[in-house]
């Protein structure tokens, strides 16, 4: 941290402007050794996953599946925690980005950052659009990630561990927003973390986070997830995929 602060790296692309950057590459399909760090896990409070939504995207019937609709974090990340709160608040906000970008960098975590406007719409969208699914191309198709927002916190894991285990199930990525800033700089931090690298690595965690944040912020995108959360009837996993650009056969 203190290095950090004596000099000024880049500027996050994503922080300072109300448009999101294009999304990156597709990530690689290649998984680096597991290393199990476990932050959140999912309560005993469960909320149903449209069961259009499966039957459409062909995989197959799950009606009357249980899907978690919240979670207890077992070992919470105070920002205090990670970075000095005191010389921060004396960084300007193009500074504090170029901090946070830099600390998290070879560090194992992806730090990112965003307008705080862009966060009050986020939260405003997710309070009442809390799920989404997500497809994460892998070699010749994809593999269909499980959204839930429930801010300040992103948990995103695989629909088919969803399936098969309910709210037993653990996330594979976490995302946590920080507000402390939002109304002295106008800036929120992001910070993201593999829970199971043995599931995702950092290339895709990273596009899953960037992807999940433009469906919320994008008006167009988010018509996708207000379908899928009130008008389930309506509808369609191959809009996703046309939407990200992905094969729909």
């Amino acid at each position: 941290m203190r290095r950090a602060l004596s000099r000024i790296p880049r500027l996050s692309l994503s922080s300072h402007s109300d448009s999101l950057p294009p999304l990156p590459p597709l990530p690689s399909a290649s998984l680096p050794p597991p290393r199990r760090r476990r932050y959140f896990t999912f309560g005993s409070r469960a909320a149903e996953i449209p069961c259009g939504f499966v039957k459409r995207a062909s995989l197959g019937c799950c009606r009357g599946s249980r899907f978690a609709a919240g979670f207890t974090p077992l070992q919470p990340k105070a920002l205090g925690s990670i970075i000095d709160l005191g010389r921060a608040e004396n960084c300007s906000p193009d500074d504090l980005v170029s901090v946070w970008d830099d600390y998290h960098l070879g560090r194992g975590h992806i730090g990112a950052s965003m307008k705080a406007n862009l966060y009050h719409l986020l939260e405003q969208r997710s309070a009442t659009c809390r799920h989404f699914v997500i497809p994460l191309w892998r070699g010749s198709g994809y593999t269909t990630m499980f959204i839930q927002v429930q801010m300040p916190h992103i948990l995103i894991t695989g629909l088919e561990d969803y399936k098969a285990r309910g709210t037993q199930a653990s996330p594979y990525f976490t995302v946590t927003h920080y507000t402390e800033f939002a109304e002295s700089k106008g800036v929120v931090l992001i910070r993201g973390d593999v829970v199971f690298t043995s599931k995702l690595n950092d290339s895709e965690a990273k596009w899953l986070q960037e992807t999940t944040h433009s469906f919320y912020l994008n008006d167009v995108r988010y018509k996708l997830v207000e379908q899928f959360n009130k008008e389930t009837h309506e509808f369609e996993f191959k809009n996703v995929l046309r939407a990200l650009e992905m094969p729909t056969v």
